[in-house]
């Protein structure tokens, strides 16, 4: 694990999406395609702006959704489907492709199995991430399960978890914030050959500070990418403002 303290936004984002994008055409050029995993959220803002500028061949690119909310539309402003089209799928070139979770399907079994199916063969190059104020890696709140085999679950949001969502601005009221989601699960993650982790602002700070310097615990989902023997984490002066060194 290796982390780096950068002193804006843009700067830790432009960083974070070089390193993945060095990865991405590694893969690319090892095996001809590359598989890759998109985090949403307002800490993905400035990566993503970054990432589609590079210079990456997208058409041997595949592309996985990392969460969404259940019974989500993807007409809803805090659809992470939406989010995902207007800031990556639309602004890169010829994406190979974009399996996107379907949080509103009618059949949720069903299309758990779909997106099992569809990742259960691949070997995911790169995944991007992120870490929530409750310290959850993706939407697996604390206590996450580490144990599941399952690429994708069904998950209870917490109300830090909520919170932070309203507090984003996602949603106006906590009552709006569903209570479930699709999450792709810790071990998939862990799967993952690099995985590259953007945590701007002060108020993921304590997050960090568990995820980082502390014991690997379900408690701080996040604290088990110590056990990844790549992962980069991206930090503003902020987030690392809490760390020892």
């Amino acid at each position: 694990m290796k982390y780096y303290v950068l002193d804006t936004k843009n700067e830790l984002g432009k960083e974070a999406a070089v390193k993945g994008a060095f990865y991405i055409t590694e893969a690319i050029k090892k095996r001809g395609s590359a598989t890759i995993i998109v985090a949403t959220g307002a800490s993905q803002f400035e990566m993503l702006e970054s990432l589609v500028t590079l210079d990456i061949d997208w058409s041997k690119v595949e592309a996985f959704h990392l969460d969404e909310y259940l019974g989500m539309s993807i007409t809803h402003g805090a659809s992470f489907r939406k989010y995902l089209k207007e800031r990556f799928v639309d602004k890169v070139n010829h994406l190979k492709a974009f399996n996107f979770i379907e949080g509103d399907s009618k059949d949720i079994n069903k299309e758990l199995a779909r997106l099992n199916s569809l990742i259960g063969s691949k070997q995911i190059d790169v995944a991007f991430v992120g870490v929530g104020e409750n310290g959850h890696l993706a939407f697996n709140d604390p206590p996450a399960d580490f144990e599941t085999n399952d690429p994708y679950i069904i998950v209870d949001l917490d109300e830090a978890c909520r919170k932070q969502q309203m507090g984003e601005g996602w949603f106006p009221t906590l009552e709006d914030v569903p209570l479930q989601a699709i999450s792709m699960s810790v071990k998939q993650i862990l799967k993952s050959e690099h995985i590259i982790n953007t945590v701007p602002d002060e108020r993921k700070a304590n997050a960090i500070k568990c995820a980082i310097e502390g014991e690997v615990t379900n408690l701080c989902p996040a604290s088990i990418l110590q056990t990844h023997p790549s992962c980069y984490w991206y930090l503003d002066t902020h987030s690392a403002s809490k760390l020892k060194k």
